[in-house]
C-alpha cells in the first residue's frame, strides 16, 4: 500500500474470498445490480468490527476512492493473475454495480463508527 493508494498487492491476499463467487454468478450480480452489502450485513460487521489497523486503513482508501480508480486497480489485478472476476469488476459496466454497493458499506461503516 502505497500512501492513501491501494495496489493489487494489496487486495492479492483476499482474492480468496473473490474467487468462492463463480464468474457466471457474479456477472449476473453485476448486470442486476445486486446489493450484496445488504444480503451480507451481519457477516460484514463482524469482519469490519475485527479489522486490524493496515486493514482499517485500507477500508479507508477504497471508501474514499473513485469508483474509476478502483476498477483500474481491478484490471491491473486481471492482468497480474488472469482472475475473470476481477475483470469483470473492472468493466465499465460494473461501474453502477460498484457504486452502489460501496455506498451501501460507506454505510454501515458510518454507523459502526457512530456507535
Amino acid at each position: 500500500m502505497s500512501e492513501n493508494k491501494i495496489t493489487y498487492d494489496d487486495i492479492q491476499k483476499y482474492e480468496f474470498v473473490l474467487t468462492k463467487v463463480p464468474s457466471l454468478l457474479l456477472g449476473t450480480m453485476i448486470r442486476r445490480n445486486a446489493n450484496l452489502v445488504s444480503k451480507f450485513e451481519s457477516q460484514i460487521v463482524s469482519k469490519l468490527n475485527s479489522l486490524n489497523d493496515v486493514q482499517e486503513k485500507q477500508l479507508e482508501i477504497i471508501l474514499n476512492s473513485d469508483v474509476s480508480d478502483i476498477q483500474e486497480i481491478l484490471k491491473d489485478a486481471y492482468e497480474k493473475s488472469g482472475k475473470k472476476q476481477y475483470k469483470q469488476l473492472s468493466d465499465p459496466k460494473a461501474t453502477k454495480f460498484l457504486e452502489n454497493n460501496l455506498s451501501e458499506l460507506k454505510k454501515i461503516v458510518k454507523e459502526i463508527k457512530n456507535e
